[in-house]
């Protein structure tokens, strides 16, 4: 089974006060719509920049919002072990089906520190996690050594790996799958690439633009899980307008963009991330208008 996890924005205002009617009205469709999951505090939704009282609302809102309907991953991500393993317990305690951490870091850290960092959340909150590999942000990489250690922790059930170019993900995802035991579910991000890691063999796509626009999205999964490739990769094509936008801007000032231009609500990015405006913002209006995303 592929499984579409869905990265919605986390609405806030420039105080990092969480906007629970604009969340509910963003998880709304997603579930209607059908995704596996919703990917709530990840990277699009965030969860660096709000409190722990913030995100513990927002998760709060989500369960209410979503009920049992749809599984929610919760962003538990944290510089210190303590605080993450504390955000790992609100997110169980508030009803979360599982928890997406990040190895997030100010000093650089070593594969050690990290093994230890995640054993113990996942021991001290009994969240079941995805493991959440996001170089580009904490410039720390899982190798698949480090993964095979971590995907025998109790408790560790996932990893999160951003999707390497279509020519090299096959090697990408054999090099892991090699490296963890039999049930241990591997997915992939970076829309653009998502595709090519699901027919090679990802589980699951952990999607920031079905966090927005599920249905696009679903019919991809759709395509693949039927393995009809060639259905997989014409929808991907057709929505390669997005993905330079993506590339070119990052997918949350897009996204952002995309929420505003649709009036789905009025959240900007938090500070110090500034608004897609200008040339970008119309590349990105133009680009909803060809796309018929509006």
């Amino acid at each position: 089974m592929t499984v579409l996890s869905a990265f919605p924005i986390t609405p806030a205002d420039a105080d990092g006060v969480v906007d629970t009617g604009a969340l509910r009205a963003l998880l709304n469709p997603l579930v209607e719509a059908g995704v596996g999951s919703i990917g709530l505090l990840g990277s699009t939704g965030t969860y660096p920049f709000l409190a722990r009282d913030q995100r513990r609302r927002a998760v709060e809102a989500a369960v209410a919002a979503v009920g049992d309907r749809v599984p929610l991953l919760v962003g538990v991500g944290a510089l210190r072990t303590d605080e993450a393993v504390r955000l790992a317990q609100d997110a169980k305690g508030a009803g979360a089906a599982a928890g997406l951490l990040a190895a997030m870091s100010y000093t650089p850290l070593t594969e050690d520190e990290v093994f230890a960092h995640c054993e113990a959340v996942a021991r001290e909150s009994g969240l079941p996690l995805h493991l959440y590999d996001n170089p580009g942000t904490t410039h720390f990489r899982f190798t698949p050594a480090l993964v095979g250690r971590l995907a025998r922790v109790p408790g560790i059930v996932a990893m999160k790996s951003p999707a390497a170019e279509p020519e090299a993900v096959a090697g990408q995802h054999e090099a892991l799958r090699a490296a963890v035991p039999a049930g241990f579910a591997l997915g992939y991000s970076g829309d653009w690439n998502a595709v090519a890691a699901l027919l090679a063999g990802g589980e699951t796509w952990y999607s920031v633009v079905a966090g927005l626009f599920p249905g696009p999205a679903l019919a991809m999964t759709r395509a693949v899980e039927a393995g009809d490739a060639a259905e997989a990769q014409r929808l991907n094509a057709r929505l390669e307008p997005l993905w330079d936008l993506f590339r070119t801007y990052s997918s949350l000032r897009v996204i952002y963009a995309c929420a505003d231009l649709l009036g789905l609500c009025r959240a900007a990015p938090p500070r110090p991330i500034l608004p897609l405006a200008g040339e970008a913002r119309q590349r990105v209006a133009d680009t909803l208008d060809a796309l018929d995303l509006r």
